[in-house]
């Protein structure tokens, strides 16, 4: 069945169940799952779930600002579109596709390194603001060339993911036998990402000034010791629930860690960011940007380039009712006051954020 046109898609929901209906099976397992028990991906939805909202009434919200700030680049949301490995199974033309989407609605986009069409190509796509992630698959030179390239092409900031010592065990593919195209050709190489510590992040800091980002920091030990080596950005992020098993939800460890940070460095968060309401909880408790990745791909499966564009369009439209109904006029008014604790109300898995989907 095709997918109705973008303009058609009234809610997120829609753009999920098109995306399922022409994803084929074997990445939409890759989409879906994470490693092993999933845990972890059930956990970034429960810390989210576990907020509930405090709103404010009787204030003027007849002008609401839901534009933000990235890296000193304005931005239309506080989003960006995460790095996705093998996008280009999603869609024609993989990362190419997210740049111009990206262009167009006026979000920045993280280009991962095992993406296609690759670094020079996907900056030529579109005039976006970008920045670029790196998994480690060579020595000093090797990451070097990679932040000169970055560089020349327009990338304003360079990201080392560093919770990939190891690569999972992801069942959804085991069982599916989805052999992975991207992953095939990042196995060479692998043990420069298993040697990776913080001598490569002290070595990139004294070498290059383009602003550095830490991707897969989960807990305030290690956020402190970025902060020590003069990290500009601290992404919090468990890889969506894709590599530790059994570890805690993103937004769940996200207080302390900005808490420990003290406005040193920014703090970025992403783990199952799917909705307006969760994107306005990270702001809440003082995150500068949230990344979707599942929800990047969920848009541009469901159409293309205008899919991703009407994700983000529903995206920015939930955020801004969000805002208006919690009393506030922009993130700079919201406070951690404006969330308390609660019991979730729906079991957690990847799309319980989609309630009328049917249950897998």
């Amino acid at each position: 069945m095709n997918a109705p046109h973008p303009e058609e898609f009234l809610t997120l929901t829609e753009i999920v169940a098109a995306a399922r209906r022409n994803v084929a099976p074997g990445p939409w397992s890759y989409l879906v799952g994470g490693a092993e028990t999933e845990t972890t991906v059930r956990r970034n939805r429960m810390a989210l779930d576990s907020l509930a909202f405090r709103p404010r009434v009787l204030r003027d919200v007849s002008k609401i600002d839901s534009s933000s700030v990235f890296l000193g680049h304005k931005t239309r949301l506080p989003v960006m579109l995460a790095p996705i490995g093998g996008l280009e199974s999603i869609v024609e033309g993989g990362a190419a596709s997210a740049a111009r989407a990206s262009a167009q609605f006026g979000v920045p986009q993280m280009l991962s390194s095992v993406c296609q069409p690759g670094l020079e190509q996907t900056a030529a796509a579109a005039d976006n603001l970008r920045v670029f992630q790196l998994y480690v698959r060579g020595d000093d030179a090797w990451t070097d060339d990679f932040v000169r390239r970055a560089k020349d092409n327009g990338f304003k900031a360079f990201c080392l993911t560093v919770d990939v010592a190891a690569y999972s065990r992801r069942e959804r593919d085991l069982v599916g036998r989805f052999i992975k195209p991207w992953r095939a050709r990042a196995i060479e190489g692998a043990a420069f990402q298993a040697g990776l510590s913080w001598d490569q992040v002290k070595r990139y800091k004294d070498k290059h000034d383009l602003p550095l980002i830490i991707k897969g920091i989960a807990t305030v030990e290690d956020a402190e010791i970025a902060v020590q080596h003069g990290v500009e950005v601290i992404y919090v992020s468990n890889h969506g629930g894709r590599q530790l098993d059994h570890g805690l939800g993103s937004t769940a460890v996200l207080p302390e860690i900005i808490k420990a940070v003290n406005g040193k460095a920014e703090v970025w968060v992403d783990g199952g960011y799917l909705r307006g309401t969760d994107v306005v909880k990270a702001m809440a408790l003082g995150a500068k940007a949230v990344g979707i990745g599942r929800l990047a791909c969920l848009g541009l499966g469901a159409a293309g380039v205008p899919g991703l564009v009407r994700t983000l369009e529903l995206l920015e439209d939930e955020i801004r009712i969000c805002l208006g109904l919690l009393g506030v006029t922009s993130y700079g008014e919201l406070t951690p006051a404006h969330l308390a604790a609660a019991p979730i109300t729906n079991l957690p898995d990847t799309f319980s954020a989609f309630p009328l989907l049917p249950r897998e």
